[in-house]
């Protein structure tokens, strides 16, 4: 009777008719789509309209498809909130968000590429060159903003309700250019054409403050109350990104906040002629938010970097509390309606924004304010390294947050009398255990804030975890056990297979179905095919084709010609001494010196990829890519050698980039320090594209190694107690070039200046830093390395066993799918459950949900 009701009022059947025209996933109503889009969004004629413009109108259309799911996600989340339902919302805050490019993946999501493919053709168009021009969000810097991704594109898969916080970043992280052999950086200008995924929410804003100061005063019971009087105002304004589910109608939100001036325009300055200070207040404000991650050596890039973090997390909390006021909710719920994941440390002034929220502005006590934020908030730790965690000196802080100073330092007196409780008399662990450093100039440790404030802190890997336990966070572990547990990172298959390796997906899907999409241990199956003949020569092909793609893509952006028969081993990721790419080269000096003294010798023709960013105020780290351009140019320009070794450095590395690269690796380099690398995400891609990993015993490497089988994995080096005992000893690097002739004629020839045209200077620095200090033990672990790849080179002569191998990487991968990683953050950490999305019937134009992925 309701339906017939709704069907005979005219008004709503034209509302219908609307709904229809821009919900179909046919391929005419996807090319009527993309025509009105193209007059009425963009305001170009069909005939005269250049291809850009048909990316944008396409991917209109596109949004257009997602947008019905995304508002009925977001009403059926509401919905069961009011109803006090057991709907319960992650919000992942971090600082980056790798998004990567959004067309293809919502064309895979949605599952209509090939009517979008039809849609285009009749258009006169091709739809791989319209993907072609998206350009991607540089809203991260590495694996810490592509899992972030790859966490979000599980959780709507799985159906699970999560918004994902971060900040828009005007300028994303640098375009890297190479001039000379060094890395120049240029400004990512990724929204100079517009983007048209995201929708701008201006009425969704909140108000930041910083500075000023705090005071005291007596509430209506006569309680003493404060208040933060801040200096200065900023405006966070809501730009929404939709984050649809892998053939589910789920469609979550990526939530960026953009800074702007509370008074974009002073009026009276601007009468009075002083036409600079009217725009001050605007240029000022938006400064927040512009670049990502500024150089934060100067005070003034330190201060803008916390300025940041802050104001995201501001503009976050209030927007939660916010919707768990809207749907009536009490405050005391707010643990049960939002679980708050900390994704390293820079949300962590979180903790403090919160209670200051609860505390200041909801006027609760203390010991309420403290449980709600211990019950809301976790924490993830992504790094080993004492130097990479965050500290910010008091007189900074206290310079641009002083309520939130005033209340650390509460936070602190009040962890510290439960320690001195727990252990009497322990001066000592209490300095290890305070939020502040008291050696360190007075600094406060962000790391110690999250977890305190959290009630689980997790590690990305078991290695990691375990030496998060038993160093730097060692007291923490000793003091609450329960609230440690490990979390191994995993990678969206949907990303960095079904659209990065399209043929090996055909292949995988052909033989054992399409459930392991979003099933990975489904790929087990594939086992059973290792040693068939026939499917190993179809799962060579596909290598091939793929590596083929890559070798055409170098010739036409690097000029430099690779033969895809050779063996593509291949090192991608930041450039970092503790990654060790010059370790790496070390190998290829190796190669290049044997070859000199032995033009006949019998090698493997292979070719070396790199590419990473280093960041812009590393010098060694640059030194490292002027290095990998040194011997590449002597390489590939000597015919007594380029006939069996290239080397090649592809720059700006990009999630588009690593969607060409990682299908076509035969062998992947995981060479950190062990002990250094905290897990890795690009040794899982690469494994689950079917490459063959040399490795230390190090992060995610261990239990790459461990599921694919020993036998399937190249290890070598220290493991992480031998290095510390090696350091312990008294670790001395030039030993290691004394005793060994091959390393001393490596040495000799860079110290003359054979690969850079004579200048001895110019990489002295960092061949300094290896023979005196070598921090990450790169000439340690020369002489196994070295060994090592000779296993390689011999098993890689044998191709059926080597394509065997590569099959079992690729079966016995699938638990590093981001999807059981979600499954265990919902299941163990955040306790939140599958929301089905149910669309109306008039809105369905054909079911996406082909099978449980639950």
């Amino acid at each position: 009777m309701h339906s017939k009701n709704r069907i005979s009022d005219p008004r709503i059947e034209e509302l219908l008719t609307v709904v229809q025209s821009r919900t179909s996933l046919s391929a005419h109503s996807i090319k009527q789509g993309i025509l009105e889009h193209l007059i009425y969004s963009l305001g170009r004629s069909p005939h005269e309209a250049p291809k850009q413009a048909y990316y944008k109108a396409l991917a209109f259309a596109i949004r257009d498809r997602l947008q019905h799911r995304w508002i009925n996600t977001v009403q059926n989340y509401l919905k069961g909130v009011r109803l006090k339902k057991d709907v319960k919302v992650v919000c992942y805050f971090s600082a980056e968000f790798m998004i990567g490019p959004q067309l293809e993946n919502s064309l895979i999501n949605l599952g209509i590429e090939p009517e979008v493919r039809k849609a285009v053709a009749d258009l006169g168009k091709d739809l791989d060159e319209l993907i072609a021009l998206e350009a991607e969000p540089g809203l991260g810097n590495g694996g810490l903003g592509r899992l972030a991704a790859c966490y979000l594109d599980s959780l709507a898969t799985l159906e699970r309700p999560a918004i994902g916080y971060g900040i828009r970043y005007e300028f994303g992280i640098f375009d890297q250019h190479i001039r000379d052999g060094w890395q120049v950086e240029m400004t990512d200008k990724w929204l100079r054409g517009g983007n048209p995924w995201e929708i701008a929410k201006p009425e969704v804003a909140y108000y930041v403050g910083f500075g000023g100061h705090s005071e005291s005063y007596r509430d209506n019971r006569g309680d003493i109350r404060m208040r933060w009087i801040p200096d200065r105002m900023v405006k966070g304004v809501a730009f929404d990104t939709p984050v649809p589910g892998y053939r589910v109608n789920t469609c979550n939100t990526l939530r960026l906040w953009s800074a702007e001036a509370c008074e974009s325009f002073d009026f009276q300055a601007f009468n009075t002629g002083d036409y600079y200070q009217a725009v001050e207040e605007k240029v000022i404000s938006e400064t927040l938010t512009k670049v990502l991650y500024p150089n934060d050596e100067p005070e003034a890039g330190k201060k803008l970097r916390l300025s940041q973090q802050y104001f995201f997390v501001s503009c976050s909390l209030q927007d939660m509390l916010h919707l768990l006021d809207i749907t009536g909710q009490a405050i005391t719920e707010f643990p049960d309606r939002f679980a708050a994941q900390l994704n390293d440390t820079h949300p962590a002034i979180a903790v403090a924004e919160l209670m200051r929220l609860l505390i200041d502005e909801r006027l609760l006590s203390w010991d309420d304010a403290w449980q709600i934020t211990c019950r809301t908030f976790s924490y993830t730790n992504h790094t080993l390294m004492p130097e990479a965690l965050e500290a910010w000196s008091l007189a900074l802080f206290q310079d641009l947050l002083p309520r939130h100073l005033e209340i650390i330092y509460e936070i602190n007196r009040h962890f510290l009398d439960e320690v001195r409780q727990r252990y009497p008399g322990d001066d000592e662990r209490i300095a290890k255990l305070s939020l502040f450093d008291e050696t360190n100039l007075r600094h406060l440790r962000m790391a110690h804030l999250a977890c305190v404030g959290s009630h689980s802190i997790n590690g990305v890997a078991e290695l990691h975890t375990e030496l998060l336990q038993t160093s730097i966070l060692k007291e923490f572990y000793e003091l609450w056990p329960v609230r440690f547990n490990n979390k191994t990172n995993g990678v969206s298959p949907r990303r960095f297979m079904v659209l990065a390796n399209p043929d090996l997906t055909e292949l995988i899907t052909e033989t054992i179905g399409p459930q392991w999409i979003t099933r990975t241990d489904q790929l087990q199956k594939l086992e059973a095919y290792a040693e068939d003949p026939n499917f190993r020569q179809r799962w060579l092909a596909v290598k091939h084709d793929n590596k083929v793609r890559l070798a055409g893509y170098i010739q036409k952006q690097i000029g430099i010609s690779l033969d895809p028969s050779w063996l593509f081993d291949i090192q991608i990721k930041r450039i970092h001494e503790y990654k060790r790419q010059h370790l790496n080269l070390l190998y290829i000096l190796t190669l290049y010196c044997r070859l000199k003294r032995n033009p006949t010798l019998k090698l493997p023709p292979q070719a070396f990829i790199f590419a990473g960013k280093a960041a812009p105020n590393y010098a060694m780290a640059k030194s490292i890519i002027k290095f990998i351009h040194a011997v590449a140019e002597t390489i590939n320009h000597d015919p007594e050698i380029n006939c069996l070794l290239r080397v090649v450095f592809i720059p700006n590395f990009n999630v588009q980039k690593s969607q060409i690269i990682y299908p076509a690796a035969d062998l992947s380099e995981q060479i950190s320090l062990a002990g250094t690398e905290a897990s890795g995400t690009g040794n899982m891609k690469f494994a689950l594209n079917g490459a063959l990993t040399i490795g230390t015993l190090d992060g995610a490497n261990i239990e790459i190694r461990e599921r694919v089988g020993a036998e399937n994995f190249f290890d070598f080096g220290h493991q992480a107690f031998e290095v510390q005992r090696l350091k312990r000893e008294g670790y001395s690097p030039s030993s290691y070039i004394e005793n060994d002739q091959q390393l001393a004629e490596i040495f000799h020839l860079l110290d003359t200046g054979h690969f850079t045209h004579g200048d001895r200077e110019i990489l002295l620095p960092l061949l300094d830093n290896i023979r005196s200090i070598d921090p990450y033990m790169v000439l340690a672990d020369y002489a196994d390395y070295i060994s090592c790849h000779e296993r390689i080179c011999s098993l890689w002569q044998d191709q059926d066993k080597w394509t065997s191998m590569s099959i079992l990487n690729t079966a016995r991968s699938g638990c590093f799918s981001s999807d059981r990683a979600i499954r265990e953050y919902c299941d163990q950490i955040w306790k939140v459950g599958p929301v089905p999305i149910k669309l109306p019937p008039e809105n369905a134009d054909r079911p996406l949900v082909e099978h449980d992925q639950r």
